[in-house]
């Protein structure tokens, strides 16, 4: 199965909610992390329950702070 993130091709052996998908996809800092899934966002509460499967077009998105001087 293949899947594509964050623009490069991810081959998966099967279909994966996207908490696991976190792992075996070594998204960095997976607590922080926002998905995006097929155009859609996750919310934090459905990421045991959404899965991703063949196809799929994920972006893990990572928002950073800062702040004018």
């Amino acid at each position: 199965m293949k899947v594509t993130v964050n623009g490069e091709t991810l081959e998966i052996e099967k279909p994966l909610s996207v908490k696991d998908f976190l792992v075996v996809a070594k998204a960095e800092q997976p607590e922080y992390v926002t998905v995006q899934l097929n155009g859609a966002f996750v919310d934090h509460s459905g990421f045991e329950s959404t899965t991703v499967k063949d196809g799929d077009v994920v972006e893990f998105l990572y928002f950073m702070g800062g702040g004018a001087k």
